[in-house]
């Protein structure tokens, strides 16, 4: 027998990906020189085919990822052995957060542990990085509560850093340095996040069963999102995101990601791979690395230690952002702390895969410029050539092609559109071959909101754009945005509330459509799907933050809600009843305003 190697299957998987994607983003380019072909190639062509070539290969990206997804069939439950014999601490970090809800959430997640098993081997663990002296009162206050409720079952711990160096990732690694000795695992949930106790318990089974696994991280489902724009995001991620981590998870093979939450890591892994020092120089680029969450993965799978997407783990979930602007509060964030990664992409001995995942995290967010110079050079483009061409007759909105050209227009088009709508259409009719979509109210509601999905993420894609590029703009010219704290009251913006937060969106969208009206009239029909949706955008915020409760964008977890979320639901229900709490702090507050802000004692 000959002694080949046997070539690793994960390897050739990317390659085909990378081959793919690259594929379709030539086959752009060369589309697009041909498309304008006729009237000669100048300098502009060039360049919107380069624009086109990048912005291509992330669409053809995406769809790869979809595409895998889909031929991987259904993930099958990894197997298992017990009893558990690992000591777990459940780590949720929190930073001004309201505690009557993020306390709920854990006395649901210890009562499932307890139901899980008999609670031996779990405990909770508070890490509070609050600086508001009032909100960190509220915190002692309904933390003797949660410790009242829960009396005699699980161990819950609270602490409070006095200075939030580090921010989470300093947070948790306080924690792991004076606590982590005490316990071989680690379960990190943001302050949003909750989890079925079956679940917490089978994934410190999964690591107990392999010693080389450092960290697992689970697909999180968002939850209770009652807004249109939040039952929009929680559809997709119900609907689509099984799929696309399903070929994420193929792709990443062992060097998988991690999302910073809603995983469990090996403590004693973590703490030899994950010290995290800060940036030189000032930030935005220096300082604390803002998405830590990819830079330890990297740093665990330098270290030898797999780091693993496990799709078929159920029962993870978190809430999102109810409205647009807090959306893009956040991703202004991630923004910073991805373009951040430049600064890490030479770091020695990181595996060659978690360099290109820094790359595509880069780009997700630097792709804004790429569709922007796009549009921008194709308003320009009849300026800069010939007055004949595609609009020969001045002010007509149709172009006039030749049969040929009109052929690879017409590719050009259905290629582009494909790669953003195929996958997901894709999807659905896997659904509904499958009859998974029984969870989501039946084949027609599924299918249905699978193009209302569609429809309203096409016109919100516009004002999305518009923030991003904004968010690109500040990280560039040296504004440092921070970690700024999260709404999850998800309140209802009015109209004047959306001006105030998009009027750069629509004075650009209005900008826009005056300059294509005065440089190519022949285009504005075109690009009315890019230029309305801007200018109109403080009413879409305003529409899209309503509550949306209906027929469309039923998720399985509206239908028949998990066992955590039924207990946390009704724990949440019994507090609010308890009211007797809150005004202890609102005549606390303006004594802990003036005080040394010791909290307050009850």
């Amino acid at each position: 027998m000959s002694d080949r190697r046997r070539i690793d299957p994960v390897w050739l998987i990317r390659s085909a990906a990378v081959f793919g994607s690259g594929a379709a983003a030539i086959a752009a380019f060369v589309f697009f020189l041909r498309f304008g072909a006729s009237a000669g190639i100048g300098v502009i062509d060039l360049f919107r085919a380069l624009l086109m070539l990048v912005a291509t290969f992330w669409l053809a990206w995406g769809a790869s990822q979809a595409l895998l997804g889909l031929v991987s069939g259904r993930v099958l439950t990894r197997k298992t052995s017990g009893p558990l014999q690992s000591r777990v601490v459940v780590l949720v970090p929190i930073y001004e957060e309201d505690p009557v809800a993020t306390f709920s959430r854990i006395a649901a997640m210890d009562r499932s542990v307890m139901d899980a098993t008999d609670g031996a081997g779990f405990d909770f663990a508070i890490l509070s990085d609050t600086q508001d002296a009032v909100v960190a009162a509220r915190e002692r206050l309904w933390y003797l509560r949660l410790l009242r409720e829960r009396a005699g079952q699980g161990r819950i711990f609270y602490r409070r850093r006095a200075r939030n160096e580090g921010r989470k990732a300093g947070n948790i690694e306080d924690f792991i340095r004076g606590s982590g000795a005490a316990y071989d695992f680690a379960i990190i949930l943001d302050a949003d996040s909750i989890m079925e106790g079956e679940t917490m318990v089978e994934m410190a089974l999964r690591m107990q069963d392999e010693p080389s696994l450092g960290l697992l991280q689970t697909l999180p489902v968002v939850v209770h999102a009652r807004s249109l724009f939040g039952r929009v995001m929680q559809f997709a991620a119900a609907f689509h995101s099984p799929v696309f981590a399903r070929g994420l998870a193929r792709l990443q093979g062992r060097t998988g990601p991690f999302w910073g939450h809603n995983a469990i890591i090996r403590v004693r892994a973590f703490a030899q791979s994950c010290g995290l020092p800060e940036i030189p120089g000032r930030a935005p680029f220096g300082g604390p690395i803002l998405s830590h969450d990819y830079v330890e993965a990297a740093l665990l799978a330098r270290a030898g230690w797999t780091v693993r997407l496990d799709a078929d783990l159920g029962g993870s979930f978190e809430e999102g952002p109810e409205n647009l602007i807090d959306h893009a509060k956040r991703d202004r964030r991630w923004c910073q702390g991805n373009l951040q990664h430049a600064r890490l992409l030479a770091v020695p001995g990181l595996p060659g895969w978690s360099r290109f995942v820094f790359v595509q995290g880069i780009l997700s967010y630097v792709v804004a410029l790429f569709w922007a110079g796009f549009l921008v050079a194709s308003i320009l483009s009849p300026t800069m050539t010939s007055e004949t061409g595609y609009f020969p007759i001045a002010d007509w909105p149709v172009p006039a092609f030749s049969t040929a050209d009109a052929t690879v227009a017409a590719g050009l088009l259905i290629g582009i559109f494909g790669l953003l709508i195929l996958p997901k259409l894709l999807i659905c009719m896997d659904a509904v071959l499958r009859r998974r979509v029984r969870g989501f109210g039946g084949g027609l509601r599924a299918v249905v909101s699978t193009v209302a999905e569609l429809l309203v993420s096409s016109v919100l894609a516009p004002i999305l754009m518009m923030f991003q590029l904004r968010a690109i703009a500040q990280v560039l010219s040296g504004r440092d945005g921070g970690w700024p704290v999260q709404n999850r009251d998800g309140a209802r913006l009015g109209v004047r509330q959306a001006f105030a937060a998009t009027y750069f969106v629509v004075a650009t969208g209005l900008l826009g459509m005056v300059l294509t009206y005065v440089l190519s009239p022949g285009i504005v029909l075109w690009l009315l799907p890019v230029t309305a949706p801007m200018i109109l955008s403080p009413f879409i915020v305003a529409w899209s933050s309503r509550e949306a409760r209906g027929w469309l964008f039923t998720t399985p977890q509206e239908l028949e809600p998990a066992p955590v979320l039924r207990l946390r639901a009704a724990t949440l229900d019994d507090w609010l009843q308890d009211a007797r709490y809150d005004p202890v702090i609102g005549a606390a507050s303006s004594a802990a305003g003036q005080s040394d802000a010791r909290p307050v004692h009850v």
